[in-house]
C-alpha cells in the first residue's frame, strides 16, 4: 500500500477490549514466536506480521525505497506476475495487505479456514521471492509519484513535513516515508532488493494471529511463510529519536482563505509512569471531540474552527504531545492564543470531578466497542508486541485508567504541559501572527 501522509499519528490501543481474553504466547517449532487469540465459531483467520524498524532503515540517500518496495510485495511473486498473483488471491477470496510506516513494515492476511494453506504458500512466495518486474516497478513507481505530487500541494501534508522537520532533525522521522520526486526516480531494482534485505527477516519480526486455528497449526504455518527469509536484517534497527522541538511559530506562506495549524511539544513515552495520567488529561484538553475543553472554547464558544484536536502521539523511537485545527486567516491568531491560554489553564488549574469521571467513563466504555473482528485483534496484539506491552495489558488496561485521579492529573500537566514550548507550524495567510525562529 501507498501511505498518504497523515498530520498525525496515534497510537490504537483503545481498541482494546474490556472483557477478559486469552492470549496464547507460542513458539513455532522454526523458532517464531507469536500471540494467538483462537477462536473457531467462524472459519476464518487473521494474521498480522510487522518487521521492526519500516521505513526508518531506508539505506542513506534512498528514501522511499521501503515505501516502493512493501508496495511491489503483492505485485508478483515466484514464477506469476503482477496480474496471475493478484487472480491467485482472489480466487481463494483471501486478503494480503502490505504496508510501510516509520516503524514497521506490517503485513495483514485473512483467509477462510479452507484456503488458509494456500494464501500462506502465497504470502510466503510474496515475502521471499517478489519479483520486481521492470513494468511493475515503473507502474508503482508512478503511484508513489502522484502521493508526493499531493502532498506538496496538500496544506495538511506541507505542515506535517515541516514539523517533523524540526521535530527530528537528522533521524528518519523527521523525513516522509514516501521519499522525495528525486529520491524515488533514482532508485532501481538492486535499491528494492537492498530494502527487502534490510527488514524482511526472522529476527524483525513480530506475529499475531486471531481466530480459526490451534497454536499447533499456527506454528507450521508461520514456518512455511517465515521459514525462507534470513534469520537477520541487513540493517541496524534505528537509534532513538532527540525531540528538538522549540517554542515558537512557523509561517509557510500559502494562498487559501483559511490557515492550517499543526503544533506539537514533547510528550512522554507509554511506558512512563504517568502516560495513563496524561492519556486522561489529553482527553479533557484537546482528544475527546467535542467535550474537549479546546473544542468548547475555540469552536463553540467562539466559532474560530470546525474542529481542533490534540493527542499523545508514541512512535518506537520518539514520542510527542500533538494537535491540530483550521481556522480563517482573518481568525487563526486569537485561535492559536487561546490554545495557549488552555494549555497553561489545565498546567495550573487541573480538572474537575466530573471532567475526570467523564473522561473515564469514555475512555473504558469505548474499549470494547472498537474490539470488532479477527483482524482488529491480531492487529493490535502486534501493535502491543511492537511497543513492548505485556499480553495482560488488553485485562488490565481499563483498571489503569479508572485508577488515575485528579491529583494524577495535575501532576502530570504541571510536569508537561508549557505553552512556551510548543511549536506552531501554519500553511496559510495567517493575520496577526508573527514566525519565530
Amino acid at each position: 500500500m501507498i501511505r498518504a501522509l497523515v498530520t498525525f499519528a496515534f497510537v490504537a490501543l483503545a481498541s482494546l477490549p474490556a472483557r477478559a481474553i486469552d492470549i496464547q504466547q507460542i513458539t513455532s517449532p522454526g523458532g517464531i514466536k507469536a500471540w494467538l487469540v483462537e477462536d473457531h465459531s467462524i472459519p476464518f483467520t487473521a494474521l498480522s506480521l510487522s518487521f521492526k524498524g519500516g521505513a526508518s532503515l531506508d539505506a542513506p540517500g534512498k528514501r522511499g525505497a521501503t515505501s516502493l518496495m512493501t508496495a511491489l510485495l503483492e505485485e508478483g511473486a515466484g514464477e506469476m506476475n503482477s496480474v496471475q498473483f493478484a487472480e491467485a488471491v482472489e480466487g481463494l477470496g483471501a486478503r494480503l495487505d502490505f504496508d510501510a510506516g516509520d516503524d514497521s513494515l506490517i503485513v495483514s492476511a485473512r483467509a477462510l479456514t479452507e484456503n488458509r494453506d494456500q494464501a500462506a504458500e502465497l504470502l510466503r512466495l510474496a515475502l521471499t521471492e517478489p519479483r520486481f518486474d521492470a513494468d511493475a516497478v515503473e507502474r508503482v513507481r508512478g503511484q508513489l509519484q502522484s502521493v508526493i505530487r499531493n502532498e506538496a500541494t496538500d496544506p495538511e501534508a506541507i505542515a506535517a513535513k515541516e514539523l517533523a522537520r524540526q521535530a527530528w532533525g537528522d533521524h528518519p522521522y523527521a523525513t516522509s516515508v514516501n521519499g522525495t520526486a528525486e529520491s524515488v526516480a533514482a532508485l532501481t531494482r538492486d535499491d528494492l532488493i537492498d530494502a527487502k534485505n534490510r527488514i524482511l527477516a526472522r529476527d524483525r519480526v513480530v506475529v499475531a494471529a486471531a481466530g480459526d486455528i490451534s497454536a499447533a497449526e499456527l506454528g507450521a504455518l508461520l514456518d512455511k511463510i517465515l521459514g525462507g527469509l534470513p534469520e537477520q536484517g541487513s540493517a541496524p534497527l534505528p537509534q532513538a529519536a532527540k525531540l528538538q522541538l522549540t517554542g515558537g511559530v512557523t509561517v509557510i506562506d500559502w494562498e487559501s482563505p483559511q490557515t492550517v495549524v499543526t503544533f506539537a511539544q514533547p510528550g512522554l513515552p507509554i511506558s512512563d509512569p504517568d502516560y495513563f495520567a496524561a492519556a486522561v488529561a489529553d482527553h479533557i484538553l484537546g482528544g475527546g471531540g467535542f467535550s474537549s475543553r479546546l473544542m468548547d472554547e475555540i469552536r463553540e464558544k467562539r466559532g474560530l474552527t470546525y474542529g481542533v484536536s490534540t493527542g499523545l502521539a508514541n512512535k518506537l523511537y520518539g514520542d510527542y504531545w500533538v494537535g491540530g485545527m483550521a481556522s480563517a486567516n482573518e481568525k487563526v491568531a486569537e485561535a492559536v492564543d487561546l490554545i495557549r491560554q488552555e494549555w497553561d489553564r489545565f498546567a495550573e488549574g487541573g480538572v474537575t470531578d466530573q471532567e475526570l469521571a467523564d473522561a473515564k467513563t469514555y475512555l473504558t466504555g469505548e474499549y470494547p466497542l472498537r474490539f470488532n473482528g479477527n483482524g482488529r485483534i491480531a492487529g493490535i496484539l502486534g501493535a502491543m508486541q511492537l511497543i513492548g506491552l505485556p499480553a495482560d495489558y488488553v485485562n488490565t488496561r481499563n483498571a489503569r485508567v479508572e485508577a488515575v485521579t485528579a491529583e494524577d492529573v495535575a501532576r502530570v500537566s504541571k510536569r508537561l504541559l508549557n505553552s512556551g514550548e510548543i511549536r506552531f507550524v501554519l500553511v496559510g495567510r495567517p493575520e496577526g501572527i508573527t514566525a519565530s525562529p
